[in-house]
C-alpha cells in the first residue's frame, strides 16, 4: 500500500476552501491536516512513500461526468470513443469517474443491454465507472426488469420524449415507468424534447431544401424543449417521482424547472459546456458542412436570445444543479458526413469529456461561478445525485483518493495537436484558451496523469455500484 502526502495546496470542497495537506494510504484519503502537521511528533513527509507539492495550486475532488455515451450506436454508426479511449481522455482532463448509459431499445431485453455494456467496459477503463439504464421500450417486461436495477447498483434510468421509433416513450409509458421508479427509489432522467413535433418540422425543412446543419437547430425549436420539460414535470408530479432533466439548453426550459422547484417539486436539471459557450449562429451556422461538428440534441441555442447567459445564471442560483458533457463523439469523416445532404442523418453528439473541468474553471476566472461552486457542479452534486457521495465527490477522510491538483497559474490551449486525446478527427473546442491547467490526477490513490502526461493503465477503472440519490424526498 503506497502512502502519499499532498502538501502546500488549497483544498477546495463544495463547502469552501482551506489550506491543508492531504494524507493518502493506498486507495483512500486518511486525513486532511493543517499544513506541516506532525504525527506522534514525527514529520509526516519523512514517513510517506511519495510527496506531491501542490504549493500555489488547488486540490480538488476528481470530476464526475454523470452523462456519457461510450460506444453508443446511433444513426447507423457508433460513437467513436471506446471505454478505453474515452476514459483515458477523461483522465487527462481531471475526470475520475463517469456514469455511462446502458441501452435497451424497443424490442430488446433490459438485462441483455446491461450485460452488453458491462462487456464493453470491463477491463478497459482508465477510471472508475457506473451505469444508468436507458429504457427505450416501456412494457411489462422492462418494467419488471427495473426491479433488478438496484441489485446491480443502478439507481437511475433514462427515458426519451424524442427519437420516435428508436427510444421514444409516449406519456402513458412515461407515467407507468415513473410510478415504478417512485416505488423503487430510482431517479428518472428525461430527454425532454417533443420528438414527433420535431420530426414534422424537420421533414418540412428538408422538403423546402433546407438541409444544412443549421436547420438541425431550427427543427428542434426551444418551444419543443420547454413543452416537453413542462410535461415531464407534470407527469413526475402525478407519479410522485423525482425527475432529472438532462442536457437543458433553452432558457425557457430552465424557467419551467425553476417554477417547479419554487413550488417544492423534486425536480433537477443539468446543462453541458456546449450550451454555456457555443451557439446556433456561430457554430451550427458555420459555412458549408462545418456546422455538423456541433450537431447535438438538444441543439445549440441562439446567443442573440440570451440562452447562454441564462444558463450561467441558473448555475449560480442552483436552478440548474450540474454540468455533464453528454459526451457522444462522432468523427466528421464517414460519420457526421452521413448527413451531408440531410441534417436529419447527421449523428447527434459532441466530444467534451476531456475539457469539462477546464471549461467550467474558466467560469471561475470570469466570475460567473465561485471556486466551491465549480467543485459542486463538476463533482460533489453528481456524487450526491447519483449515490456515490462520501466515497466520491469530496476531499475528506475515508473518501476514495480521486484527486486533481489544478494550477490556476497554468494555461490550457484546447484543440487538435494541443490538448486533445479523444478519438476524434476534429475538436468542437478548437481555439479555446483556459486560464488554468490540470497538473496531476490521482484515481484511488494512483497517479494517472502527471507532468509527463498520462501514466495510467487500461483496466485500472472499476465498476462502482451506486446507492440511492441523496435528493430523494
Amino acid at each position: 500500500m503506497t502512502t502519499t502526502l499532498i502538501t502546500g495546496g488549497t483544498v477546495v470542497n463544495a463547502t469552501g476552501t482551506n489550506r491543508a495537506d492531504v494524507l493518502i494510504d493506498g486507495e483512500r484519503i486518511v486525513a486532511v491536516l493543517a499544513p506541516g502537521s506532525t504525527l506522534l511528533g514525527h514529520d509526516l513527509a519523512a514517513g510517506v512513500d511519495r510527496q506531491l507539492d501542490a504549493t500555489g495550486k488547488y486540490v480538488i475532488p476528481g470530476g464526475i461526468d454523470a452523462h456519457t455515451h461510450m460506444e453508443m450506436p446511433f444513426g447507423g454508426t457508433t460513437a467513436s470513443d471506446t471505454f478505453e479511449t474515452g476514459t483515458r481522455a477523461a483522465a487527462w482532463g481531471g475526470t475520475t469517474m463517469i456514469i455511462d448509459f446502458a441501452i435497451q431499445k424497443y424490442g430488446e431485453r433490459v438485462e441483455d443491454g446491461l450485460a452488453e455494456w458491462h462487456r464493453k467496459a470491463d477491463g478497459n477503463c482508465a477510471i472508475d465507472y457506473g451505469f444508468h439504464q436507458i429504457i427505450g421500450g416501456v412494457d411489462n417486461d422492462s418494467l419488471k426488469a427495473m426491479d433488478s436495477l438496484l441489485d446491480e447498483g443502478i439507481t437511475s434510468y433514462k427515458l426519451f420524449m424524442a427519437y420516435p421509433g428508436v427510444f421514444y416513450s409516449d406519456d402513458a409509458q412515461i407515467l407507468r415507468a415513473m410510478q415504478k421508479a417512485a416505488d423503487l427509489g430510482l431517479m428518472t432522467m428525461m430527454h425532454a424534447e417533443n420528438g414527433p413535433a420535431i420530426d414534422v418540422l424537420a421533414e418540412q425543412l428538408v422538403e423546402q431544401g433546407k438541409t444544412t446543419p443549421y436547420y438541425h437547430g431550427i427543427a428542434r425549436a426551444w418551444q419543443l424543449e420547454e413543452e416537453a420539460t413542462h410535461r415531464a414535470i407534470m407527469l413526475a408530479d402525478v407519479a410522485r417521482a423525482p425527475l432529472y432533466v438532462v442536457h437543458v439548453s433553452a432558457k425557457q426550459a430552465v424557467a419551467q424547472l425553476t417554477a417547479a422547484r419554487d413550488l417544492g417539486k423534486n425536480v433537477f436539471g443539468e446543462t453541458c459546456p456546449q450550451y454555456l459557450y457555443l451557439s446556433l449562429e456561430e457554430q451550427l451556422g458555420a459555412p458549408g458542412f462545418d456546422g455538423a461538428k456541433w450537431v447535438c440534441s438538444t441543439p445549440l441555442r441562439s446567443r442573440a436570445e440570451g440562452h447562454q447567459d441564462s444558463l450561467w445564471q441558473a448555475l449560480r442560483s442552483n436552478d440548474l444543479q450540474m454540468v455533464s458533457t453528454d459526451h457522444c463523439p462522432f468523427c466528421m469523416k464517414e460519420q457526421k458526413e452521413l448527413g451531408k445532404d440531410d441534417f436529419r442523418k447527421i449523428p447527434n453528439g459532441i466530444g467534451s469529456i476531456e475539457h469539462r473541468l477546464d471549461l467550467l474553471y474558466q467560469g471561475v476566472v470570469t466570475a460567473r461561478i465561485t471556486l466551491p461552486r465549480w467543485v459542486e457542479l463538476t463533482s460533489t452534486t453528481p456524487a450526491r445525485m447519483f449515490g456515490v457521495y462520501g466515497r466520491k465527490g469530496v476531499i475528506a477522510p475515508d473518501a476514495d483518493a480521486d484527486i486533481v491538483i489544478y494550477d490556476p497559474q497554468g494555461h490550457t490551449s484546447i484543440g487538435l495537436g494541443k490538448t486533445h486525446h479523444m478519438n476524434l478527427d476534429h475538436s468542437a473546442w478548437e481555439g479555446f484558451e483556459i486560464d488554468g491547467h490540470v497538473d496531476v490526477v490521482l484515481s484511488r490513490g494512483e497517479v494517472i496523469v502527471d507532468e509527463s502526461g498520462y501514466v495510467g493503465s487500461k483496466g485500472h477503472g472499476r465498476y462502482v455500484k451506486r446507492g440511492l440519490s441523496q435528493y430523494l424526498l
